[in-house]
């Protein structure tokens, strides 16, 4: 009896470390980058696992270019935008194309798997290689949306302060994106602004940058600024009660997280230090025990 349940503790052990291994690879995975120098913007990153089947995508391209696919792309093409990543770097076709790929090579893997007598492994990986590129993807787009939230406030604040003291918009915005270091906003910032050099209006390329990032706070800030560029109000009074808005929703966001923090701790503590204690405590316990008994 014992070792029956010494047997199933191991066996839970060695799963849990095997599956904690598969986590770290996929997020070494992640942080492999992809070369991109065009004008100057930042490498976006791309797992290479994915990449790996990115050269497939042209064999591809009827099947997402089909009917039946326009409502899935169309909302995966949503979700990469979300995510910072433009057809240059990850268009929706290849990311459609590592998706289907990913999931048949699984498919190849567990087969493997269950011929050699390991159904459970051949299972595991293939619930990684289906549901690995929407998690990387939910995942990017939940820490893109986190970074612009916090760097936001004092971005507002630059642009309040060089406003009221008599530069232009898009002067102080060009000069302040340039000072800072390279964050998810100024990629949009410079984006942007490489627009409107180009010849397209303000109003037009701050609201495509809203609907490009979806981002809440952001698409409120950009919408205050249209409209007070429409109506003729000071864009710096603006400025000044965004900015404070969003830093009262920025300390709120925290102290929502720090009251989280002691709930979301209990699964780790019950899951893997109590038994080790439990283990410690009771072990010597029960070895003297088993020997009474014998």
């Amino acid at each position: 009896m014992t070792n029956t349940i010494l047997l199933y503790a191991a066996s839970a052990c060695a799963g849990l470390c095997v599956f904690t291994l598969i986590l770290l690879f996929f997020d070494m995975l992640s942080m492999i980058r992809v070369e991109k120098t065009e004008r100057g913007i930042e490498a976006r990153r791309i797992p290479i696992i994915l990449r790996i089947f990115l050269p497939f995508t042209p064999n591809f391209r009827r099947l997402c270019a089909s009917e039946s696919m326009k409502n899935t792309m169309a909302k995966m093409e949503e979700q990469l935008g979300k995510a910072g990543y433009d057809s240059d770097s990850l268009s929706v076709e290849q990311f459609f194309t590592a998706r289907i790929l990913l999931a048949v090579t699984g498919v190849i893997l567990t087969v493997l798997f269950f011929l050699a007598g390991n159904p459970a492994y051949g299972l595991l990986v293939l619930l990684c290689a289906c549901t690995y590129p929407q998690v990387w993807l939910r995942s990017t787009i939940s820490k893109r949306q986190l970074e612009i939230l916090k760097a936001l406030p004092n971005v507002l604040d630059l642009l309040t302060l060089s406003v009221e003291a008599g530069k232009d918009f898009l002067s102080a915005l060009r000069d302040i994106n340039a000072r800072r270091r390279p964050d998810e906003l100024g990629y949009e910032l410079r984006k942007t602004l490489h627009e409107i050099q180009l010849g397209k209006p303000r109003q037009i390329a701050l609201k495509e940058m809203a609907l490009r990032v979806k981002h809440a706070e952001l698409t409120s800030v950009l919408n205050a600024i249209i409209q007070s560029d429409e109506l003729g109000v000071s864009i710096g009074q603006t400025l000044r009660i965004q900015g404070d808005q969003l830093r009262t929703k920025r300390f709120a966001l925290a102290e929502k997280l720090a009251n989280e923090a002691p709930v979301k701790i209990l699964f780790p503590v019950a899951l893997f230090i109590f038994p080790a204690v439990f283990a410690i405590v009771t072990a010597p316990i029960l070895m003297r025990a088993m020997e009474a008994f014998k």
